[in-house]
């Protein structure tokens, strides 16, 4: 008979997509065709090494920590997927563990496996919350839809205003004081990773 904690050992890492803490960009290292990131985060002396953590919502295994600061790497799939090979020194990164299985879900069940980005084409501040309209490749057209679940730089929203390449997202004050929906701008540039659900039926029709 199968024990709990063997279930969970046997599973791949899992998000929410409910952030827990701003990190902060500290340095960046390029080895060969890879990238090296430090960053910095009242989370990290909570962290373990070989541990997963999710940065904008990309899976990452934390290599090495060092007082406020820990150690990821991003090969080149990663970066081409990702927005990370644009991360600069000073950059806010939205910071997620994997959930523990006998815990709530108060998102919705996201891998860290992003599937392309997004480009921010418009923000309007609505006095008391604002609202963000992003436009994405085509090809994903038929993962999106009205009220739907996304992962947002790891953040689990709901989308609405959904057209054929574009969406809008409502954020609340908490979520924009607390993530890095606060330094997005016009022609920011966001991962995104699609509800897996909908991948899975998706895939399951095409066949």
């Amino acid at each position: 008979m199968l024990t709990f904690s063997r279930i969970s050992r046997n599973l791949p890492p899992m998000f929410t997509g409910i952030i827990e803490s701003l990190g902060k960009v500290h340095s960046i290292e390029t080895h060969g065709t890879n990238k090296t990131f430090w960053v910095e985060s009242t989370l990290t002396p909570e962290l373990k090494i070989d541990q997963s953590l999710s940065h904008n919502g990309v899976c990452l295994t934390v290599e090495e920590t060092r007082g406020n600061l820990h150690r990821v790497t991003a090969i080149q799939e990663t970066l081409e997927k990702s927005n990370l090979g644009s991360w600069n020194p000073g950059d806010l990164v939205n910071l997620e563990r994997c959930m523990i299985l006998n815990g709530r879900l108060d998102g919705h069940i996201v891998q860290g496996h992003v599937d392309t980005v997004a480009t921010c084409i418009q923000r309007i501040d609505k006095d008391g919350s604002w609202e963000f309209r992003f436009e994405f490749p085509k090809k994903f057209s038929h993962l999106v839809i009205e009220k739907g679940s996304i992962s947002l730089n790891g953040i689990s929203l709901t989308i609405f205003n959904v057209k054929k390449t574009k969406f809008d997202v409502a954020i609340i004050p908490y979520t924009y004081e607390h993530t890095n929906m606060q330094s997005l701008k016009k022609d920011s540039i966001v991962n995104l990773e699609f509800d897996m659900v909908g991948k899975y039926v998706t895939r399951f029709l095409k066949k």
